[in-house]
């Protein structure tokens, strides 16, 4: 019996002691796995550095050609395309202006009227007309109303309305009609 209660308590303490190392070595784990995750971290930091920088190099270098080609193309060396100076694109410029004139130009003789239509002032056609304007409205204000203006009619319901039949254009109205339609043209 006194073993095994002496045998216990020694028991007891290895299994303290025990676990004790096993959570020391847990932490230690812990620890390590912790100190990786950082590694890792800062790599994947350093790899996202180093493509930024290659990007940049790469950027600098195009931006190096291009300023090269430029210089290149101004000052007259060998180049791929023709050297364009100040003088050229004036030429140009001015090429581009003389046909834009001439197209005008020939809008211009294209839009003059030909024939019967360039024998007509614009001036007398207006001049006549306003002469018959006035002439109708005159006669319009000289001749006694023969009817009444036509007031709104509301049928009650079940009863069809009324329609008076359009009123027919008088002789000068018609001729009025065709001079204006003659202008148009």
């Amino acid at each position: 019996m006194l073993k095994r209660i002496l045998g216990k308590p020694k028991q007891e303490a290895n299994a303290v002691t025990t676990l004790e190392k096993l959570n020391e070595r847990k932490r230690l784990y812990e620890q390590q796995i912790e100190q990786l995750g950082n590694f890792q971290l800062r790599i994947h930091d350093q790899m996202i550095m180093l493509e930024g920088a290659k990007a940049t190099t790469e950027t600098v270098d195009a931006l190096r050609t291009g300023a090269s080609a430029m210089k290149a193309m101004q000052k007259g060396k060998p180049c791929k395309r023709q050297r364009k100076n100040i003088d050229d694109v004036d030429k140009t410029m001015d090429e581009i202006n003389e046909q834009t004139e001439n197209m005008k130009e020939i809008e211009e003789a294209l839009a003059t009227p030909i024939g019967a239509a360039a024998d007509f002032d614009e001036d007398e056609l207006e001049a006549e007309f306003e002469e018959l304007e006035g002439a109708e409205l005159e006669e319009q204000l000289l001749q006694p109303a023969t009817t009444a203006p036509a007031a709104p009619m509301h049928a009650p319901p079940g009863r069809q309305e009324v329609r008076l039949p359009p009123r027919k254009n008088t002789a000068e109205e018609d001729e009025l009609a065709a001079l204006q339609a003659e202008m148009t043209l």
